[in-house]
């Protein structure tokens, strides 16, 4: 009885290459290889008002709590100047609008959560004192 043929072998290679290529290689997998492409890093660490907050709030909070809009559209509350933002930050209704769980008044209104970096930064910078840096 012969167990070594031809045909065995044939089959037998087909075998072992076919598995290796429909698995794939791990190194052809670019985001476990690189997994910083592609995704941004948020920087929680040297959070400024002077560079973050003021873009946060002017993208996402002024067209209605900015000077001119916020007595029509955003209740009267104004954040548009770190002086205006600072009594929203010591009584804990900015970060808590922003964070949408229920102690102030969800923010922005209607609308889903700023990003969870804007958030994370926001929150990072009223950590550290809510300095006007």
């Amino acid at each position: 009885m012969k167990i070594f043929n031809l045909k065995n072998f044939v089959l037998l290679v087909v075998i072992i290459f076919s598995s290796n290529f429909l698995t794939g290689c791990y190194y052809d997998k670019a985001n476990i290889v690189y997994p910083t492409i592609g995704s941004v890093v948020c920087d929680t660490i040297n959070v400024t008002y002077a560079t973050q907050v003021v873009s946060i709030v002017n993208a996402q909070c002024n067209s209605c709590h900015g000077a001119t809009t916020a007595s029509t559209l955003g209740a009267g509350i104004v954040l548009s100047s770190y002086t205006s933002i600072k009594p929203y930050i010591t009584n804990g209704s900015l970060v808590n609008s922003i964070l949408q769980n229920g102690k102030a008044s969800p923010m922005p209104k209607n609308s889903a959560k700023l990003a969870s970096c804007s958030i994370n930064q926001i929150q990072a910078w009223v950590r550290k004192g809510a300095i006007n840096n």
